[in-house]
Protein backbone atom coordinates (compact mmCIF):
# COMPACT_ATOMS: atom_id res chain seq x y z
CA UNK A 1 0.00 0.00 0.00
CA UNK A 2 2.93 2.48 0.84
CA UNK A 3 4.53 1.68 -2.49
CA UNK A 4 1.15 2.29 -4.20
CA UNK A 5 0.71 5.66 -2.50
CA UNK A 6 4.26 6.62 -3.59
CA UNK A 7 3.46 5.83 -7.16
CA UNK A 8 0.23 7.87 -6.82
CA UNK A 9 2.20 10.87 -5.62
CA UNK A 10 4.52 10.49 -8.58
CA UNK A 11 1.58 10.40 -10.90
CA UNK A 12 -0.07 13.42 -9.30
CA UNK A 13 3.24 15.31 -9.42
CA UNK A 14 3.53 14.82 -13.17
CA UNK A 15 0.17 16.65 -13.53
CA UNK A 16 -2.33 13.80 -13.63
CA UNK A 17 -4.77 14.69 -10.84
CA UNK A 18 -7.72 13.04 -12.59
CA UNK A 19 -5.83 9.80 -13.02
CA UNK A 20 -4.76 9.92 -9.37
CA UNK A 21 -8.34 10.39 -8.15
CA UNK A 22 -9.50 7.50 -10.32
CA UNK A 23 -6.80 5.23 -8.98
CA UNK A 24 -7.67 6.19 -5.39
CA UNK A 25 -11.35 5.38 -6.06
CA UNK A 26 -10.43 1.99 -7.48
CA UNK A 27 -8.22 1.23 -4.48
CA UNK A 28 -10.98 2.19 -2.03
CA UNK A 29 -13.54 0.06 -3.89
CA UNK A 30 -11.17 -2.93 -3.89
CA UNK A 31 -10.60 -2.54 -0.14
CA UNK A 32 -14.36 -2.46 0.54
CA UNK A 33 -14.97 -5.57 -1.56
CA UNK A 34 -12.16 -7.50 0.10
CA UNK A 35 -13.28 -6.56 3.61
CA UNK A 36 -16.96 -7.51 2.94
CA UNK A 37 -15.95 -10.84 1.42
CA UNK A 38 -13.77 -11.68 4.38
CA UNK A 39 -16.61 -10.86 6.80
CA UNK A 40 -19.07 -13.04 4.93
CA UNK A 41 -16.62 -15.90 4.91
CA UNK A 42 -16.29 -15.69 8.70
CA UNK A 43 -20.06 -15.32 9.37
CA UNK A 44 -21.30 -18.11 7.12
CA UNK A 45 -21.72 -21.34 9.15
CA UNK A 46 -20.50 -24.52 7.69
CA UNK A 47 -23.42 -26.93 7.25
CA UNK A 48 -22.68 -30.62 7.54
CA UNK A 49 -22.78 -32.37 4.24
CA UNK A 50 -25.36 -35.14 4.26
CA UNK A 51 -25.98 -37.62 1.56
CA UNK A 52 -29.31 -37.03 -0.18
CA UNK A 53 -31.64 -40.03 -0.31
CA UNK A 54 -31.93 -41.68 -3.67
CA UNK A 55 -34.92 -40.58 -5.70
CA UNK A 56 -37.02 -43.47 -6.86
CA UNK A 57 -37.70 -43.53 -10.53
CA UNK A 58 -41.41 -43.28 -11.48
CA UNK A 59 -42.90 -46.61 -12.30
CA UNK A 60 -45.27 -47.00 -15.21
CA UNK A 61 -48.73 -48.42 -14.43
CA UNK A 62 -48.96 -52.11 -15.01
CA UNK A 63 -51.25 -52.95 -17.91
CA UNK A 64 -54.45 -54.67 -16.82
CA UNK A 65 -54.03 -53.79 -13.12
CA UNK A 66 -57.38 -52.75 -11.52
CA UNK A 67 -57.64 -49.08 -10.64
CA UNK A 68 -58.28 -48.04 -7.06
CA UNK A 69 -62.07 -47.88 -6.47
CA UNK A 70 -63.48 -44.41 -5.96
CA UNK A 71 -65.85 -43.90 -3.04
CA UNK A 72 -69.44 -43.85 -4.33
CA UNK A 73 -72.69 -42.76 -2.72
CA UNK A 74 -75.95 -44.56 -3.52
CA UNK A 75 -78.75 -42.00 -3.90
CA UNK A 76 -81.47 -44.24 -5.33
CA UNK A 77 -85.00 -43.83 -4.01
CA UNK A 78 -84.82 -46.98 -1.90
CA UNK A 79 -81.42 -46.01 -0.51
CA UNK A 80 -82.64 -42.51 0.34
CA UNK A 81 -85.57 -44.00 2.23
CA UNK A 82 -83.49 -46.55 4.10
CA UNK A 83 -80.79 -44.04 5.06
CA UNK A 84 -83.25 -41.40 6.29
CA UNK A 85 -83.87 -40.74 9.95
CA UNK A 86 -86.88 -42.04 11.87
CA UNK A 87 -88.90 -38.82 11.59
CA UNK A 88 -88.22 -38.47 7.86
CA UNK A 89 -89.11 -42.13 7.34
CA UNK A 90 -92.37 -41.61 9.23
CA UNK A 91 -93.21 -38.63 7.02
CA UNK A 92 -92.40 -40.59 3.85
CA UNK A 93 -94.51 -43.59 4.91
CA UNK A 94 -97.44 -41.30 5.70
CA UNK A 95 -97.16 -39.55 2.34
CA UNK A 96 -96.92 -42.86 0.48
CA UNK A 97 -100.05 -44.10 2.27
CA UNK A 98 -101.84 -40.83 1.47
CA UNK A 99 -100.81 -41.10 -2.18
CA UNK A 100 -102.15 -44.67 -2.42
CA UNK A 101 -105.42 -43.57 -0.77
CA UNK A 102 -105.69 -40.62 -3.16
CA UNK A 103 -105.29 -42.80 -6.24
CA UNK A 104 -107.81 -45.31 -4.90
CA UNK A 105 -110.36 -42.49 -4.53
CA UNK A 106 -109.48 -41.12 -7.98
CA UNK A 107 -110.08 -44.47 -9.66
CA UNK A 108 -113.30 -45.08 -7.71
CA UNK A 109 -114.70 -41.62 -8.45
CA UNK A 110 -113.77 -41.80 -12.12
CA UNK A 111 -115.72 -45.03 -12.47
CA UNK A 112 -118.60 -43.69 -10.34
CA UNK A 113 -119.10 -40.49 -12.33
CA UNK A 114 -118.87 -42.33 -15.62
CA UNK A 115 -121.40 -44.95 -14.50
CA UNK A 116 -123.74 -42.32 -13.05
CA UNK A 117 -123.69 -40.32 -16.27
CA UNK A 118 -124.51 -43.38 -18.38
CA UNK A 119 -127.38 -44.32 -16.04
CA UNK A 120 -128.88 -40.83 -16.23
CA UNK A 121 -128.62 -40.79 -20.01
CA UNK A 122 -130.28 -44.18 -20.23
CA UNK A 123 -133.06 -43.23 -17.79
CA UNK A 124 -133.83 -39.97 -19.59
CA UNK A 125 -134.11 -41.86 -22.86
CA UNK A 126 -136.62 -44.30 -21.34
CA UNK A 127 -138.51 -41.62 -19.37
CA UNK A 128 -139.14 -39.38 -22.36
CA UNK A 129 -139.91 -42.28 -24.69
CA UNK A 130 -143.63 -42.11 -23.79
CA UNK A 131 -143.73 -45.17 -21.57
CA UNK A 132 -146.38 -45.18 -18.85
CA UNK A 133 -145.16 -43.88 -15.49
CA UNK A 134 -146.84 -46.82 -13.72
CA UNK A 135 -145.01 -49.34 -15.89
CA UNK A 136 -141.70 -47.57 -15.41
CA UNK A 137 -142.24 -47.45 -11.66
CA UNK A 138 -143.00 -51.17 -11.49
CA UNK A 139 -139.83 -51.86 -13.47
CA UNK A 140 -137.60 -49.76 -11.19
CA UNK A 141 -139.27 -50.27 -7.81
CA UNK A 142 -137.48 -53.51 -6.99
CA UNK A 143 -133.99 -52.26 -7.95
CA UNK A 144 -131.31 -50.29 -6.22
CA UNK A 145 -131.54 -47.00 -8.07
CA UNK A 146 -129.30 -43.95 -8.23
CA UNK A 147 -129.50 -40.59 -9.86
CA UNK A 148 -132.67 -39.70 -11.74
CA UNK A 149 -134.12 -43.18 -11.28
CA UNK A 150 -133.88 -42.75 -7.48
CA UNK A 151 -135.69 -39.41 -7.66
CA UNK A 152 -138.41 -40.88 -9.86
CA UNK A 153 -138.98 -43.91 -7.62
CA UNK A 154 -139.09 -41.76 -4.44
CA UNK A 155 -141.63 -39.35 -5.94
CA UNK A 156 -143.80 -42.12 -7.37
CA UNK A 157 -143.74 -43.98 -4.06
CA UNK A 158 -145.07 -40.89 -2.26
CA UNK A 159 -147.64 -40.40 -5.01
CA UNK A 160 -148.96 -43.93 -4.71
CA UNK A 161 -149.03 -43.78 -0.91
CA UNK A 162 -151.21 -40.69 -1.08
CA UNK A 163 -153.73 -42.08 -3.57
CA UNK A 164 -153.76 -45.65 -2.33
CA UNK A 165 -154.09 -44.48 1.27
CA UNK A 166 -157.34 -42.71 0.49
CA UNK A 167 -156.19 -39.20 1.36
CA UNK A 168 -159.06 -36.75 1.62
CA UNK A 169 -157.08 -33.73 0.46
CA UNK A 170 -154.32 -33.35 -2.11
CA UNK A 171 -153.33 -29.82 -1.10
CA UNK A 172 -150.10 -30.89 0.59
CA UNK A 173 -149.07 -33.49 -1.98
CA UNK A 174 -146.98 -31.07 -4.05
CA UNK A 175 -144.99 -30.01 -1.03
CA UNK A 176 -144.41 -33.59 0.05
CA UNK A 177 -143.26 -34.57 -3.44
CA UNK A 178 -140.84 -31.63 -3.56
CA UNK A 179 -139.41 -32.55 -0.15
CA UNK A 180 -139.01 -36.20 -1.10
CA UNK A 181 -137.19 -35.31 -4.31
CA UNK A 182 -134.97 -32.72 -2.57
CA UNK A 183 -133.95 -35.27 0.05
CA UNK A 184 -133.12 -37.78 -2.68
CA UNK A 185 -131.05 -35.19 -4.54
CA UNK A 186 -129.16 -34.38 -1.35
CA UNK A 187 -128.37 -38.07 -0.82
CA UNK A 188 -127.17 -38.46 -4.39
CA UNK A 189 -124.92 -35.41 -4.14
CA UNK A 190 -123.54 -36.69 -0.83
CA UNK A 191 -122.77 -40.01 -2.49
CA UNK A 192 -120.95 -38.23 -5.30
CA UNK A 193 -118.96 -36.03 -2.89
CA UNK A 194 -117.92 -38.81 -0.53
CA UNK A 195 -114.14 -39.08 -0.40
CA UNK A 196 -113.50 -35.68 -1.94
CA UNK A 197 -112.63 -34.28 1.49
CA UNK A 198 -109.63 -36.62 1.54
CA UNK A 199 -108.45 -35.24 -1.79
CA UNK A 200 -108.83 -31.68 -0.54
CA UNK A 201 -106.95 -32.43 2.68
CA UNK A 202 -104.05 -34.21 0.97
CA UNK A 203 -103.88 -31.56 -1.75
CA UNK A 204 -103.59 -28.73 0.76
CA UNK A 205 -101.58 -30.37 3.56
CA UNK A 206 -99.37 -32.77 1.59
CA UNK A 207 -96.71 -30.21 0.55
CA UNK A 208 -96.43 -28.90 4.10
CA UNK A 209 -96.01 -32.39 5.52
CA UNK A 210 -93.26 -33.04 2.98
CA UNK A 211 -91.70 -29.68 3.85
CA UNK A 212 -91.66 -30.67 7.51
CA UNK A 213 -89.72 -33.81 6.59
CA UNK A 214 -87.34 -31.70 4.50
CA UNK A 215 -86.65 -29.24 7.32
CA UNK A 216 -86.10 -32.07 9.76
CA UNK A 217 -83.75 -33.87 7.36
CA UNK A 218 -81.72 -30.71 6.73
CA UNK A 219 -81.40 -30.11 10.46
CA UNK A 220 -80.09 -33.66 10.88
CA UNK A 221 -77.66 -33.15 7.98
CA UNK A 222 -76.28 -29.97 9.54
CA UNK A 223 -75.79 -31.78 12.83
CA UNK A 224 -73.86 -34.50 11.01
CA UNK A 225 -71.72 -31.90 9.24
CA UNK A 226 -70.95 -30.19 12.54
CA UNK A 227 -70.02 -33.51 14.15
CA UNK A 228 -67.76 -34.63 11.30
CA UNK A 229 -66.36 -31.12 10.63
CA UNK A 230 -66.41 -31.90 6.95
CA UNK A 231 -68.34 -29.77 4.46
CA UNK A 232 -67.43 -31.69 1.30
CA UNK A 233 -70.16 -32.49 -1.21
CA UNK A 234 -69.83 -36.22 -0.54
CA UNK A 235 -70.85 -35.62 3.09
CA UNK A 236 -73.54 -32.99 2.48
CA UNK A 237 -75.26 -34.45 -0.61
CA UNK A 238 -76.85 -37.63 0.86
CA UNK A 239 -78.53 -35.83 3.75
CA UNK A 240 -79.82 -33.02 1.55
CA UNK A 241 -81.08 -35.56 -1.00
CA UNK A 242 -82.99 -37.44 1.72
CA UNK A 243 -84.57 -34.19 2.90
CA UNK A 244 -85.60 -33.11 -0.60
CA UNK A 245 -87.00 -36.58 -1.28
CA UNK A 246 -89.57 -35.94 1.47
CA UNK A 247 -90.71 -32.79 -0.33
CA UNK A 248 -90.95 -34.72 -3.59
CA UNK A 249 -93.16 -37.32 -1.90
CA UNK A 250 -95.44 -34.56 -0.61
CA UNK A 251 -95.80 -33.10 -4.09
CA UNK A 252 -96.43 -36.53 -5.62
CA UNK A 253 -99.35 -36.98 -3.22
CA UNK A 254 -100.67 -33.41 -3.40
CA UNK A 255 -100.59 -32.61 -7.13
CA UNK A 256 -102.98 -35.36 -8.37
CA UNK A 257 -105.20 -34.85 -5.31
CA UNK A 258 -105.65 -31.15 -6.14
CA UNK A 259 -106.18 -31.72 -9.87
CA UNK A 260 -108.79 -34.46 -9.48
CA UNK A 261 -110.52 -32.72 -6.57
CA UNK A 262 -111.28 -29.74 -8.81
CA UNK A 263 -112.33 -32.08 -11.63
CA UNK A 264 -114.72 -34.11 -9.43
CA UNK A 265 -116.22 -31.00 -7.82
CA UNK A 266 -117.03 -29.69 -11.29
CA UNK A 267 -118.59 -33.02 -12.32
CA UNK A 268 -120.61 -33.14 -9.08
CA UNK A 269 -122.00 -29.68 -9.78
CA UNK A 270 -123.00 -30.62 -13.33
CA UNK A 271 -124.71 -33.85 -12.29
CA UNK A 272 -126.48 -32.11 -9.39
CA UNK A 273 -127.85 -29.56 -11.87
CA UNK A 274 -129.15 -32.37 -14.06
CA UNK A 275 -130.86 -33.99 -11.06
CA UNK A 276 -132.46 -30.72 -10.00
CA UNK A 277 -133.61 -30.05 -13.55
CA UNK A 278 -135.24 -33.47 -13.78
CA UNK A 279 -136.86 -33.02 -10.36
CA UNK A 280 -138.41 -29.71 -11.47
CA UNK A 281 -139.73 -31.26 -14.70
CA UNK A 282 -141.12 -34.31 -12.94
CA UNK A 283 -142.71 -32.12 -10.25
CA UNK A 284 -144.47 -30.13 -12.96
CA UNK A 285 -145.81 -33.35 -14.53
CA UNK A 286 -147.14 -34.63 -11.19
CA UNK A 287 -148.60 -31.24 -10.31
CA UNK A 288 -150.53 -31.19 -13.58
CA UNK A 289 -151.93 -34.64 -12.89
CA UNK A 290 -152.91 -33.59 -9.38
CA UNK A 291 -154.82 -30.65 -10.79
CA UNK A 292 -156.56 -32.91 -13.30
CA UNK A 293 -157.60 -35.38 -10.58
CA UNK A 294 -158.46 -32.72 -8.04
Amino acid sequence: MIHLFGRLRGVSGRGGPIVAVALLALVALAAIVLSSGHGLAQAAPTAPVTASPPVAAPTAPVAGAPAAPLPSTDISFLSLFLQAGFIVKLVMVGLIAASVWVWAIIIDKTLLFGRNKREMDRFEQVFWSGQSLEDLYRTLAGRSNHGMAAIFVAAMREWKRTYEGGARSLTGLNQRLDKVMNVTIAREVERLESGLLVLATVGSAGPFVGLFGTVWGIMTSFQSIAASKNTSLAVVAPGIAEALFATAMGLIAAIPATIFYNKFISQTGRQAQRLEGFADEFSAILSRQIDERG
